[in-house]
């Protein structure tokens, strides 16, 4: 403290003080002109006032400093002293990190770009893979509108009865507001607030959103022009019946362009802006024509039309030409909707996309399911090409009754067709077809499948348990190769669903998965190319770089051939052989515990398909399962598809002079039926009730007795 009196360090001629000064000076001192305290003018002799005051202030502020170092910032004493330009510069400096915050977080939430998007995604017009629109979903938007083309009476119609000082506010009319809340009529909402509600926020009704809806409001004030606010606005403004826009609407109720509008069609379609539903002209003329009156009398006091002009005005004609005879969802357009929107341009332009979807593929598909009785269960049915493309899709029975989509939404258990990855495991073991496991029944341990009507065996072949679906063989095939094998199979071949570990009915199927997936799954296995990911757009040809680094896999030729002849075996000799068609097919069926599922998956041909019977509830079915009913489906689909019904598969015609060739099974009907020679026994296969049986006639006599 004492420093801040000092003159000067050592400076030859200092008084005997060493550079300090009293506060008071002692009597009787003597002072010599040299003192730096001391001036003498004109003989007198007088103080440095000036220098004492600017060393007398720094003391004070060291001193204030030492006191509020000792005083913490919640204090008010900390506070205390002050000076205004303190206050003032920090207060500037605040205000000013408080507006750049606020740039930056309109910015981020409200970008002005998005004020020139539509508000509604825009409509999508699905076609099949032959042009065929299926589905038309979304808004009716159009292209955003110029206010330079628009003729005087739209803009006035508009602006007379929605915002009529809008070339004179900020975004915010206090006037209108004070009218709204005065009269209690209107908002007091101004079109810019309006642009900043219907683009930015959500229509919740609260003080906050309006606050929101303000600031958003300056902020497009400030950066965009008056104009622009104004054809963003009629760009985006909704005008009911799904239709977004001024050009879309002037098209949708009256067929012509927003630039060729009447005064009395400007004034009805102004009208609409308020309550698009409750004035909908096509619906409710009569309201929209004393609406639009309402308009024409804001122009009259705005001053933009005459009184005898609104009077002469005649209501205008409705002119709608659009078509609605597609509709708006199916089970495969909802499907195939969001992932049209990631394909489709942004814009306002409507989009037609074509899809995978085969019409003739979809119109086989509705007859194989309605031939079929079904009583109170759904029924779905996914087909797909090798490379995962979907050609046909049924997710029920009705999608009016009902559009939950059982083929991609319903996870149901596989039941027995998940015996798949449980045989490829132990494929890829190094186990084979003929290979043979115990078939005995399970009597020890927590877990004791059975096999279907008590049916078991010392030992019985991979094939032969893979074809009769044995339960048992497939638990202990399970448990061989380990529950990590089965889920890494399945994991490869695309299954996303959860799977149990360490569970040994797994083996069974009891793990929940969409049909899709599963039917995906066995689409890996017909082109031997898997993960396969269904899709509904086709997909663009990989060149060869991509090819050889698309990531996918494929069992070696060994493998695949096992794979498929165990497969065919299941489909021609197995629990499936209501499903057989007169060419190669391969296939497996699968019923949940309790017949609550009966599933049929198999392929033959291009055509990979998976066939879904169950209910809702999840109750069990009347004794359906998956070698009758889904079966029955699948083949009535596949013979159609195939074109096996109308056109027999050419072959070669016997050689009357030489010797006929013995036919091992011969197909009696388009249910499956099917009539098999053994050396010494001939068997009938066929379906009594829905519960498939078979009549064997041999040595011992007529043998009836039902399969699974």
């Amino acid at each position: 403290m004492f420093a801040l009196f000092r003159k000067g360090k050592g400076k030859k001629g200092s008084s005997s003080h060493g550079g300090f000064y009293p506060l008071q000076e002692p009597y009787g001192s003597a002072l010599s002109e040299e003192d730096d305290g001391y001036n003498y003018r004109s003989g007198s002799r007088s103080l440095d006032f000036d220098g004492w005051d600017d060393r007398l202030d720094r003391l004070d502020r060291q001193i204030a400093r030492e006191d509020r170092t000792r005083q913490r910032w919640w204090q008010p004493s900390y506070w205390k002293g002050r000076r205004k330009r303190w206050w003032f510069v920090r207060i500037v400096a605040g205000i000013f990190a408080l507006f750049i915050a606020l740039i930056a977080w309109l910015a981020i939430t409200a970008p002005l770009s998005k004020s020139l998007e539509p508000i509604a995604a825009p409509q999508i017009t699905l076609l099949a893979a032959d042009g065929t629109p299926i589905a038309r979903n979304g808004a009716i938007t159009d292209e955003p509108v110029d206010i330079d083309t628009l003729p005087p009476h739209v803009v006035d119609a508009f602006l007379s009865v929605e915002d009529r000082r809008f070339y004179d506010h900020w975004g915010i009319d206090p006037r209108g507001i004070a009218r709204a809340a005065w009269t209690g009529y209107g908002g007091g909402s101004t079109i810019t607030q309006q642009l900043a509600k219907f683009t930015f926020l959500t229509p919740e009704r609260s003080l906050s959103r309006k606050g929101r809806e303000m600031l958003i409001a300056f902020w497009l004030e400030t950066w965009l022009t008056k104009d622009e606010i104004l054809e963003r606005y009629l760009s985006n403004a909704y005008f009911g019946d799904n239709v977004y826009g001024l050009r879309a609407a002037s098209l949708h109720y009256f067929y012509r362009k927003p630039e060729n509008l009447r005064p009395e069609q400007a004034a009805m379609l102004a009208g609409l802006v308020q309550a698009p539903s409750r004035y909908n002209p096509r619906k409710h003329y009569d309201r929209a024509e004393r609406r639009m009156r309402v308009v024409l009398s804001a122009m009259v006091a705005n001053g933009k039309l005459t009184e005898a002009e609104a009077a002469r005005m005649r209501s205008p004609r409705i002119d709608h030409r659009a078509k609605d005879d597609l509709p708006t969802g199916t089970y495969f357009a909802d499907w195939a909707l969001p992932e049209a929107r990631k394909l489709s341009d942004t814009g306002y332009s409507r989009q037609t996309i074509a899809t995978t979807l085969d019409s003739r593929l979809q119109n086989i598909a509705r007859r194989a399911v309605s031939s079929h009785g079904l009583g109170d269960a759904q029924v779905a049915l996914v087909a797909m090409r090798t490379n995962g493309e979907v050609v046909a899709m049924i997710g029920g029975k009705d999608y009016g009754a009902s559009p939950f989509n059982r083929a991609t939404q319903a996870r149901r258990q596989p039941g027995s067709t998940f015996k798949l990855f449980v045989y490829l495991a132990a494929l890829e073991a190094g186990m084979e077809p003929d290979d043979t496991i115990d078939n005995s029944a399970i009597e020890s341990g927590s877990y004791r499948p059975k096999n279907a009507r008590g049916r078991y065996s010392d030992s019985i072949t991979l094939e032969q348990a893979f074809a009769t679906s044995s339960n048992v063989a497939a638990v202990r095939l399970f448990n061989q190769v380990g529950d990590e094998a089965v889920i890494k199979a399945a994991r490869d071949l695309g299954v996303t669903s959860p799977l149990a570990t360490g569970d040994p009915s797994l083996a069974l199927g009891t793990s929940e998965m969409t049909l899709l997936e599963l039917t995906a799954a066995y689409a890996g296995i017909a082109g031997n190319s898997f993960p396969v990911e269904p899709r509904a757009f086709p997909a663009e040809e990989a060149g060869w770089f991509d090819w050889l680094w698309d990531g996918k896999k494929s069992l070696s030729s060994s493998d695949h051939s096992a794979m498929e002849a165990m497969l065919r075996s299941a489909i021609n000799s197995g629990t499936g052989r209501a499903a057989m068609l007169r060419g190669p097919n391969f296939g497996k069926t699968g019923t949940s515990q309790d017949y609550r599922d009966a599933l049929f998956v198999g392929y033959a041909g291009d055509l990979v398909v998976g066939v879904w019977v169950g209910k809702d509830d999840n109750t069990p079915l009347n004794g359906v399962t998956g070698g009758s009913t889904p079966a029955r489906i699948w083949r009535s689909f596949m013979t159609q598809a195939l074109g096996e019904a109308e056109t027999p598969r050419a072959g070669p015609r016997p050689n009357p002079s030489g010797p006929v060739q013995p036919i091992d099974e011969i197909p009696l009907d388009e249910n499956g039926s099917t009539l098999r020679f053994r050396e010494d026994e001939v068997t009938v296969s066929t379906e009594i009730e829905g519960v498939p049986v078979e009549f064997r006639l041999n040595e011992d006599g007529l043998e009836v007795e039902p399969v699974e």
